[in-house]
């Protein structure tokens, strides 16, 4: 009896896990051919279906906004190629939603057939159903790092507008070494991490830190302008 392979579910922090793959694009190797460039490499349940489709739709619509901030995208169901090449030629011709029509999707969208991405990314779980991938998403970094995962049931059509604010706070925490508060978006204040040593924590409570408004020791924010985040991550 063939031994069945166990794979654990990838954790921020971890390298992307590797993988070959035939895409509508042709032929991928993951992560490597990304190096350099963030990428969102997500799941849905299955071609031809309503959800599925009015992200994709959407997820095309941004594609070239994504691209301004380095991130490349990269689907996945575990329908076969043809299946995939039929349903994104209808959407093309067929589908209008919100204002979106003739929309071509020309990011590579991966065949699975064999389940081995979904299963190695931990797509595929039982509860929801076993033939189908949940709506993963992972955000993986230009060395290959996987800094976001987030999981949605097959119901539950994802918030695109909140994936591409994830992709730039990602960014923007890298690039000046910050931290970014709950709802953030470019232009708002940005946390600064607690200071090391009382010191320089009781230096933060006097004011003496320039830039700073700290309402105690552990909670300090900063002013950081949205041009200056924009001119940083975006490509002109």
């Amino acid at each position: 009896m063939e031994e069945q392979k166990i794979f654990s579910m990838p954790r921020i922090g971890d390298k992307a896990p590797e993988f070959k793959a035939v895409t509508t694009q042709g032929e991928v190797n993951f992560p490597s051919d990304y190096s350099g460039s963030w990428v969102i490499l997500f799941s849905h349940p299955a071609d031809f279906t309503p959800v599925c489709t009015s992200e994709f739709m959407t997820f095309a619509s941004m594609e070239d906004k994504f691209a301004q901030a380095n991130c490349k995208l990269i689907g996945l169901s575990v329908d076969g190629l043809y299946s995939h090449i039929a349903w994104l030629r209808t959407i093309k011709e067929k589908i209008e939603y919100k204002g979106m029509k003739n929309v071509e999707v020309n990011f590579p969208l991966i065949e699975d057939i064999t389940m081995n991405v979904a299963k190695k990314y931990g797509m595929i779980m039982e509860g929801e159903s076993n033939t189908k991938a949940v709506r993963a998403v992972f955000v993986v970094d230009p060395a290959g790092i996987i800094r976001t995962i987030i999981y949605y049931p097959l119901s539950l059509g994802r918030n695109f507008d909140e994936l591409y604010r994830v992709v730039l706070a990602l960014q923007t925490a890298d690039e000046f070494k910050v931290a970014t508060p709950a709802d953030w978006r470019p232009g708002d204040d940005v946390i600064i991490s607690p200071a090391g040593s009382c010191g320089t924590a009781k230096d933060r409570m006097d004011g003496k830190e320039e830039g700073l408004d700290c309402k105690d020791w552990f909670f300090c924010t900063k002013k950081l302008d949205k041009n200056t985040v924009l001119d940083r991550i975006l490509k002109k």
